[in-house]
């Protein structure tokens, strides 16, 4: 794959399968091209002579100097006419053609067959199964859509082509420009991570905007993505939801960590905004594209009408942001300036007979308080003031000042006048002014992830080998699933584990607990029996005179419950003090797009219940698993709460960087829980823990 540069920036673009045909895509192109392309534009048919009054060629090996080839004919000639457009040279182009991944086996084996002929000539695909692909700096609109793009800063993907007919349509009647414009398709050699790495290095693209149904190569992606936001801000709508993966999971992490959490915390790891509708989308678009950094958490809002400052006031509690504390100066220069009915704490009411001039004194002293880093200016129109008059002098301080500002002017005709004028400097309006606060705290939102510093995930000194040997003897007896038999792969990875054995026949068990200070837990070990507690497969505070019998009733139980089961024997474990300590989890789940996800929340048996849990996509930093740990609600439990000794919360980060670890280093772990990892003042320990490997992937396998 080469520079995508060209792609976007053509001299000659071929239309293979131009047509005059109305109500045809290849005439739809066409029409498009001609309609404002400034190169090139030929027309390759065999069966006309020409194409909208142009020449056509038989066949692209025919042409000479051509940069971009769309092709538009059916799928079973597409692959001969990549191939030939590849001997020909051209290394850029857009396959509209459907019927390949998306129609079943023979479609499937089609668009293999695009893949390995893009390889081999080193050719940027985009699709197959899209709408085409707009630049609008060369005035080109290689796609089907009825409406073009005007010009603009802002580059959009999107999954779905009929997703963007609709934007296009809807941004035009906004006046919102676009600077490049790509329908993925099937997404065969091109995908949203290119166009990402593209677009982040194009000079000419402020915001980069996606729609996404599923992400390709979850790590490949954060990994671009972070880079990139480091100057270019991303903006996404995922949809496809689903809980189909973690309905399917047989853990406690894969229950709770499906592929929603995935997609979450990759997206949040990456430094990418999420956008819940396509409203949200153009509304951070619009702030981030025209608005400068917000600095601070600090919001001041200046209304003039009560009800819609509380509006704007419960819309701030929803968000990241904060209402700024007003130092006393400001406060006192307030009072000075403002009627005496007019409150002037945040949010401040310069009351509803203000004219423009009192939004315009409210306005420069807010923005002058060092605790304020946005401003969002709220309008109820008025017999005494006009909307347009308003949007002059928050045009010109927004001239004037580095502090983001946002509008909310509530009304019909006189407020879309205004907000022309607002949009000359950039200064988003919207009728809703919650609309506003969630775009200040989108655009605060990336100032976080450009002060962010990322770290490569630790090295742990480990033994790989012992981690490979309990694996293969798993692999060995048929088993994909293991339980406290797996406690050694812990101490591998030096995860701290109680003092204990495993054991098969009760003098052996004697002899552990006699090893072992104090009464003991055993528990029955059985890949086939993971929900040991519920059939009475655990006993605690055992003394070491009454380990034989609780071992034969063990083993007894376990047999009449599941007869078939595979009994390997008896742990026997030393007690824990769980009263001094909090009991946790820590647990990873492999999500097919974004790899293993490790998750951390509270443990035991509340774990499913509260759900109180974070995630992260591994391998996962130190500063990655101290975010973990900070944001899980019951964060206190661990840090103090009610009288507690707070736990050594290093020992519980650090457990995490070295499960994370585990899990990258054996992608053969499709599911693992630790649970409880009980956290004390005096470290962690993992008190049981169960795991499922693919077997497959563990033979060699895909």
């Amino acid at each position: 794959m080469g520079n995508l540069g060209t792609l976007f920036s053509p001299e000659r673009v071929a239309v293979i399968g131009a047509t005059e045909s109305s109500g045809a895509v290849g005439a739809a192109i066409m029409e498009n091209l001609l309609d404002g392309f400034e190169g090139d534009v030929i027309p390759v048919n065999p069966n006309a002579d020409e194409v909208f009054g142009i020449a056509a060629l038989d066949d692209i090996s025919e042409a000479s100097d051509v940069d971009l080839a769309v092709v538009v004919v059916p799928p079973g000639i597409a692959v001969d006419v990549l191939k030939q457009a590849g001997e020909a040279g051209i290394t850029d182009v857009v396959v509209v053609t459907a019927g390949f991944g998306e129609a079943g086996s023979e479609g499937a084996s089609r668009e293999k067959q695009l893949q390995s002929i893009a390889a081999e000539y080193d050719m940027n695909l985009v699709g197959p199964n899209c709408l085409g692909i707009i630049s609008s700096p060369v005035g080109m609109n290689a796609t089907f859509a009825s409406q073009s793009a005007l010009e603009g800063s802002i580059s959009f993907m999107s999954q779905s082509g009929a997703f963007i007919t609709a934007v296009l349509d809807w941004a035009s009647d906004r006046d919102l420009g676009f600077k490049d414009v790509v329908s993925l398709g099937n997404k065969a050699v091109l995908d949203e991570g290119d166009f990402i790495d593209f677009w982040g290095e194009d000079p000419d693209t402020d915001v980069i905007l996606g729609y996404l149904e599923d992400i390709d190569d979850g790590r490949e992606f954060i990994d671009t993505a972070r880079k990139v936001t480091e100057d270019t801000p991303i903006v996404t709508v995922k949809s496809g939801r689903t809980d189909a993966g973690a309905n399917a999971a047989a853990s406690h992490t894969g229950a709770i960590a499906g592929s929603e959490r995935a997609y979450e915390a990759g997206l949040e790891q990456a430094g990418v905004i999420r956008a819940e509708s396509v409203q949200e989308l153009f509304d951070y678009a619009s702030i981030l594209e025209g608005q400068p950094r917000a600095d601070d958490d600090g919001i001041a809002i200046v209304t003039n009408a009560g009800g819609p400052g509380v509006m704007s006031t419960d819309a701030v509690g929803d968000s990241s942001l904060q209402m700024a504390d007003f130092t006393d100066e400001t406060l006192q220069r307030l009072e000075e300036a403002m009627p005496d009915a007019a409150n002037i704490f945040n949010p401040v009411d310069v009351l509803g007979d203000a004219p423009v001039d009192r939004y315009d004194e409210a306005l420069d002293i807010v923005l002058e308080d060092p605790n304020v880093g946005s401003v969002m200016v709220v309008a109820c129109p008025t017999a005494v003031m006009e909307f347009e008059d308003l949007a002059e002098v928050v045009a010109d301080t927004s001239r004037e000042t580095d502090t983001p500002i946002a509008t909310s002017l509530m009304g019909g005709e006189s407020a879309t006048t205004a907000a022309s004028i607002l949009d000359d400097v950039g200064v988003p309006s919207y009728f809703d002014p919650a609309r506003g606060v969630e775009s200040l705290d989108a655009l605060r939102q990336y100032a976080r992830t450009q002060d962010r510093t990322f770290e490569d995930p630790a090295r742990f000194d480990v033994d790989e080998e012992r981690v490979d040997e309990i694996i293969q003897r798993a692999v060995d007896r048929g088993s994909n699933a293991l339980g406290v038999e797996a406690m050694g792969l812990l101490d591998a990875y030096g995860i701290p584990t109680p003092e204990g054995d495993i054991v098969d026949n009760p003098k052996d068990a004697v002899a552990a607990a006699e090893a072992i200070e104090g009464n003991v837990v055993m528990k029955i070990v059985s890949p086939d029996i993971l929900h040991k507690s519920d059939i009475g497969g655990v006993e605690v505070n055992v003394p070491v005179e009454e380990v034989a019998d609780t071992y034969d009733n063990l083993i007894s139980r376990a047999k009449n419950y599941q007869p078939d089961a595979d009994l390997i024997g008896v742990q026997v474990q030393e007690m824990l003090d769980l009263e001094s300590g909090t009991e946790t989890i820590v647990g990873m789940n492999r999500d097919p797009q974004f790899g293993p996800l490790v998750l951390f929340g509270l443990g035991g048996i509340f774990v499913e219940v509260l759900e109180d849990t974070s995630v992260r996509v591994a391998p996962v930093s130190e500063r990655e698993a101290t975010e973990m740990v900070d944001d899980v609600d019951s964060a206190p439990l661990l840090r103090g709460a009610r009288g507690r000794d707070p736990v050594d919360e290093g020992a519980v980060v650090e457990t995490i960087q070295r499960l994370s670890q585990l899990v990258t280093d054996f992608p053969e772990i499709l599911e693992l829980d630790i649970n409880p990892l009980v956290a004390s003042p005096d470290g962690v320990s993992a008190v049981d823990v169960r795991l499922t490997i693919d077997q497959d992937k563990r033979n060699g396998g895909n």
